[in-house]
């Protein structure tokens, strides 16, 4: 099965569509307000509004409380929700819409209580001080393949653009992956060609 595409950090509607168009099975919207590629609900309702069926609409929060996820999803209409901070399992547990908890791996410690949590899927992402996705940093993919003792579908980010996407897929086999400096043009703003053959890669086409 070819792996999904997730790309993240949509900051405008030209960017959500050369995404879809490129094939994109899911987009992402930044509501933590320290990434330079955070969006409002407002800004990103308007983008949803607009985005046609069939993609999923995903909304990546760090640490945020219940309250705010809650707002940001009845504003938006983001249907899938990313749990990228130090979110407990209960914590995670309580919200209807599915659930992805984001991971930034060191080492295989950092993976070793993934069990207790009831979540749609895990997305493992490079760990840097103080920094949550977006890094444009990798992490060795050896520890992602010992990740999947978790039982979960794995998501594999962190560091990953046209150059390596193939050979990650290749090597890891994750259900999914999800890209956001990798396609750039500048932060908070993609790059089409980029958008196009990064897809590519990433499914093999």
């Amino acid at each position: 099965m070819r792996a999904r595409v997730k790309i993240c950090g949509i900051t405008n509607m030209a960017d959500a569509l050369a995404a879809v168009n490129a094939g994109a099975d899911a987009i992402g919207f930044v509501f933590y307000e320290k990434s330079p590629r955070h969006v409002t609900p407002e800004q990103a309702a308007k983008i949803i509004r607009d985005l046609p069926p069939f993609v999923s609409r995903v909304g990546l929060f760090v640490d945020a409380t219940a309250e705010e996820i809650n707002r940001v999803v009845a504003t938006t209409g983001i249907d899938t929700l990313q749990l990228h901070g130090d979110e407990t399992p209960e914590f995670c547990s309580q919200f209807r819409l599915p659930v992805l908890k984001g991971v930034r791996v060191r080492t295989a410690e950092s993976f070793k209580n993934l069990r207790r949590y009831s979540v749609s899927a895990v997305l493992l992402d490079s760990f840097i001080p103080g920094q949550h996705g977006g890094t444009g940093s990798k992490f060795d993919w050896g520890l992602a393949i010992k990740a999947k003792g978790c039982g979960k579908p794995l998501i594999l980010a962190g560091g990953l653009n046209l150059s390596n996407v193939a050979e990650a897929v290749a090597q890891v086999n994750p259900y999914a992956v999800d890209v956001s400096s990798g396609v750039e043009a500048s932060p908070g703003k993609k790059d089409a060609r980029k958008l196009h053959d990064f897809i590519c890669a990433a499914k093999g086409l």
